[in-house]
């Protein structure tokens, strides 16, 4: 090979480095995100808030889409660099089918080893080939059942969010303006250690399952941003009663707030000294129009 084909295969065996970096730590890495991904997610996020005024609900789903086909790309691309300097002189070809030998011969050769399809027009000559290709198509289908479990385990810690967003709204609707005060001590203890227990899991979430963050909620009732003032003050409420397993609860309570508002804080770069503030940022930007000056607001809800 010469010096133009080791630079055009180091180069293929960053790209898949990279794509291998990149889902060890959005998919396996408990606390974090690739770059690829990050980038992608955020980027899209960050555009639909632009031009719609407010993050769109379809802007995540679209990236974890272009994730994964940026994924694949990487892939393809990476592994069609290696081939090419052995085209088409390391391969066998069937009767009939053209020798070009260029970089869209690789890509096809790549394509139909990473999908393991394996037509067999074109065949490797060489024991390293053969083992390259059937590395590849190894690396292809832990990248399909990967992607699939990305998007299994990324719907249920929605879900879980919608769910607590909905027990607080319903919380809301049910004790009024009276809060924590219109049910018996024991009972009020009981939901508000639930709704702790709860939140808890929603920042474990968070933290397992970055791309959660930028999913935004079509409906208010399923929007976690709008209820985390009211959470708030009902553990204000059970820190401030009489009543020991009141108060045991308003800690709990509490605590998993703080905790949820160090995660958005650390993760995801709201500022503020307090967790109102985090949870006001976290509010805003997930849901806020533009005026027609262009100047950022809140919207009424």
């Amino acid at each position: 090979m010469d010096f133009t084909d080791i630079v055009g295969t180091t180069i293929g065996a960053g790209l898949i480095l990279l794509m291998v970096a990149d889902v060890f730590h959005t998919l396996l890495y408990p606390h974090g995100m690739g770059p690829v991904c990050k980038v992608i997610m955020r980027g899209l996020w960050l555009l639909s808030r632009r031009l719609r005024g407010r993050a769109s609900p379809v802007a995540a789903p679209v990236g974890m889409a272009a994730v994964i086909g940026a994924w694949a790309s990487l892939s393809i691309m990476g592994w069609a660099l290696i081939y090419l300097p052995h085209l088409p002189a390391g391969f066998v070809y069937s009767h009939g089918v053209p020798q070009t030998g260029d970089l869209t011969e690789a890509i096809y050769l790549s394509m139909v080893s990473l999908s393991t399809v394996g037509y067999g027009e074109i065949v490797p000559a060489t024991p390293w080939l053969r083992l390259a290709m059937a590395a590849q198509a190894v690396t292809g289908f832990g990248l399909l059942t990967a992607t699939v479990s990305w998007i299994l385990q990324t719907y249920p810690a929605l879900s879980r969010r919608r769910s607590l967003a909905h027990d607080l709204n319903l919380f809301r609707e049910a004790a009024g303006p009276l809060g924590v005060s219109a049910l018996e001590p024991g009972h009020a203890a009981a939901l508000l250690e639930s709704l702790a227990r709860n939140i808890s899991t929603v920042s474990i979430d968070l933290l397992a399952f970055n791309e959660t963050y930028y999913f935004n909620e079509t409906k208010q009732r399923g929007s976690l941003p709008t209820t985390l003032a009211y959470a708030q003050q009902l553990a204000t409420d059970a820190l401030d009663s009489t009543n020991a397993d009141l108060r045991f609860s308003g800690r709990m309570l509490h605590a998993a707030l703080e905790d949820l508002a160090e995660v958005l804080r650390g993760k995801f770069g709201h500022e503020g000294p307090t967790s109102s503030e985090v949870f006001h940022s976290y509010e805003t930007r997930h849901r806020h129009r533009r005026n027609p000056d262009g100047e950022a607001t809140r919207q009424k809800r």
